[in-house]
């Protein structure tokens, strides 16, 4: 089971490259196998051109290595702490992609202006507090998994699976790694078209909530029907999330 994950997360982290979601090694891809409470992730600062599935790095949910020959990506403490928290994630995806990142440095939302928004975030992407100079100075990686979470509070991750992380980047997750590149890929998309249409009219208003609840119904949760029978929707029942 592990040889196959990494596999997928060599191939998914390559992805990010394919797709134009990170320059040099800004980004990353994990995921998880639950049975095991083993994560699989991408080596620090290895390039996406030169990697090989065996130089994922095998970690627990304390970030601690159990298994590879090279350092786990600096962000290793961000993915466990969702991990944890979110019990119904499979793989987490961090880039510094363009448009997604200007929204998270302006410290702004992405706000749901549109049905080509509404198909994948039920609602804005949310943007997280600051971290305060402590939370930088100790635990750093750990405290931006904890300002995610926080943020998530009153939100549900399976139906906005992606965050902005003030002055940062962004982190977006899914049932497996390839959901979770599937869902950076169309964060920043949606970021791109929303920065255009403010850009075109500053007071843009949000969608109408009937509009956004019709779009993001009709591709996921039990009355979805966009799509072909047997495709896996992503789920959408409430989950509570804690430390």
């Amino acid at each position: 089971m592990l040889e196959e994950l990494k596999t997928i997360i060599c191939r998914a982290n390559v992805a990010l490259a394919r797709y134009h979601l990170v320059t040099l090694t800004w980004g990353n891809v994990s995921g998880i196998d639950r049975t095991r409470g083993l994560v699989v992730i991408k080596p620090s600062g290895v390039a996406y051109d030169t990697m090989r599935p065996q130089d994922m790095v095998v970690v627990d949910l304390e970030g601690h290595v159990v298994e590879g020959e090279l350092r786990p990506s600096s962000d290793t403490p961000t993915h466990a702490c969702l991990y944890r928290n979110f019990p119904r994630i499979g793989g987490v995806v961090h880039t510094h992609s363009p448009y997604a990142a200007a929204f998270s440095q302006a410290c702004r939302p992405i706000p749901c202006l549109g049905t080509t928004h509404a198909d994948t975030f039920s609602g804005e992407v949310p943007i997280t507090r600051s971290l305060m100079r402590a939370e930088v100075e100790n635990d750093y990686e750990l405290n931006t998994g904890r300002i995610i979470v926080e943020r998530f509070a009153d939100l549900n991750p399976l139906t906005v699976p992606a965050v902005l992380v003030a002055n940062h980047g962004s982190f977006t997750w899914g049932a497996t790694p390839d959901q979770a590149v599937e869902h950076a890929v169309i964060l920043e998309e949606v970021a791109r078209i929303a920065l255009a249409t403010l850009a075109i009219r500053p007071d843009t208003p949000p969608l109408a909530a009937y509009i956004l609840d019709k779009h993001h119904s009709r591709k996921h949760g039990p009355n979805a029907y966009y799509g072909q029978t047997g495709h896996t929707h992503r789920p959408s029942e409430d989950e509570s999330t804690k430390e």
